[in-house]
Parts: structure tokens; C-alpha cells; sequence
């Protein structure tokens, strides 16, 4: 885990935060299948870019959460050098800033075998907005576990990307169905609408 700036004076039984994470967007795009996933990747880059303004602005944390891509030796600022080597405007639109925390994880989920179990109630996050790629894979499987942990979840369809439209939706339909998550696009729904309502 990367993140300069950390703000101690955050304690765990202070859970009423919600945390943005951006899944899998620091990426080469040069495995199979990326001819198909990278331009709806770039589209779902927009609506994640001003998520993110949104929550530095508040001083909400934004959490990276990435596949080590075969590279066991690799840490966080390496793996944004080589994605940015490739010039792919994904990364270059969502670079990873001081105050963000960047989490490198070895399987589809961001809980597998990471310290976000520990990180999220360190920094009073009970509520988690999931963005990135793809739907289907590494967004469903960490949907999964974050449920299982009683996350409240936001997945915006327009901020996140699968290799087809079909797999997208039957993913989204999972996660609203199976994980009482919350799946309406940024343009439908703004984040303080999907706070209140939880209030309900």
C-alpha cells in the first residue's frame, strides 16, 4: 500500500465514509481480449476521473486497487511507469496522486490477500463506490467481497467496463440482485443522492 499524506486522526469506530475504488485502470491494455475492453475502459475513465475530483475534493479516500500482472516483484509506482510507457490515455487520465492509496492485489478480488480488510475500517469507510475493469471479473468478485463484509455499494454502470455490453450488464444485474447494490450511472445519480438514500 502507497498513500503519502494519511490522516491520522481518523479512528477505526469512525465508520460513516465512503471510499472510491478505482479497480484495475493503471494497465498496459496487452493481454487478451483489451482490443475489446480498452475503448469502453476509456469511456468509463471520464465518469471515474470526476468521481475522483469529487472525492479528493470532500477528502474522502481513493483507493487504487491493481493487479501486479505477473510481476511479483513490482510496487505501485512501478507499475504506473510502465503502464505510462504505453501511452495509454487510461492511465494517463487516472495517474494516481500523493494523497491517493494504491493497493496491489494477486487475484480478481481486491480483498484477496491484501491489506484492505485492515486499510477501509482504518480509515472509517463503510460505504464503497467500485469503478474501474472489468465488470464482469475483478469489479464482480470484489463487489462480492465487500457485500459479504456489509459494504453498502455503489457500482455506476458508466464507470466501469467490460468486453462486451452483455457480460457488463449481466454483471451489473448480479450485483443489484445478489448484492443489494446500487447501479445507476453518475448521470442519474450523484453521491449525495446515493448517501441519503441510505439514510432511509
Amino acid at each position: 500500500m502507497a498513500k503519502t499524506n494519511r490522516n491520522s486522526s481518523i479512528k477505526p469506530a469512525e465508520l460513516s465514509n465512503p471510499g472510491l475504488l478505482i479497480l484495475d485502470m493503471v494497465n498496459c491494455f496487452d493481454f487478451e481480449g483489451a482490443g475489446d475492453l480498452e475503448p469502453a475502459a476509456r469511456a468509463a475513465a471520464k465518469c471515474v476521473h470526476r468521481l475522483r475530483a469529487a472525492f479528493r475534493e470532500r477528502g474522502w479516500p481513493v483507493i487504487y486497487v491493481n493487479d501486479n500482472f505477473g510481476e511479483w516483484h513490482s510496487e505501485a509506482s512501478s507499475l504506473v511507469a510502465r503502464a505510462l510507457e504505453e501511452r495509454n490515455p487510461v492511465t494517463e487520465l487516472l495517474k494516481p496522486g500523493p494523497s491517493d492509496y494504491f493497493i496491489i492485489k494477486p487475484q480478481f478480488s481486491g480483498f484477496y490477500a491484501t491489506n484492505l480488510p485492515v486499510l477501509l475500517p482504518q480509515l472509517g469507510v463503510s460505504k464503497l463506490v467500485l469503478s474501474g475493469i472489468a465488470t464482469d471479473i475483478c469489479v464482480l468478485f470484489t463487489a462480492a467481497d465487500a457485500h459479504m463484509r456489509e459494504y453498502d455499494l455503489w457500482v455506476p454502470r458508466d464507470a466501469v467496463a467490460a468486453e462486451s455490453e452483455e457480460r457488463g450488464r449481466w454483471a451489473l444485474e448480479i450485483m443489484a440482485q445478489s448484492m443489494s447494490a446500487q447501479t445507476s450511472a453518475t448521470s442519474d445519480l450523484t453521491i449525495d443522492e446515493w448517501l441519503n438514500s441510505l439514510k432511509r
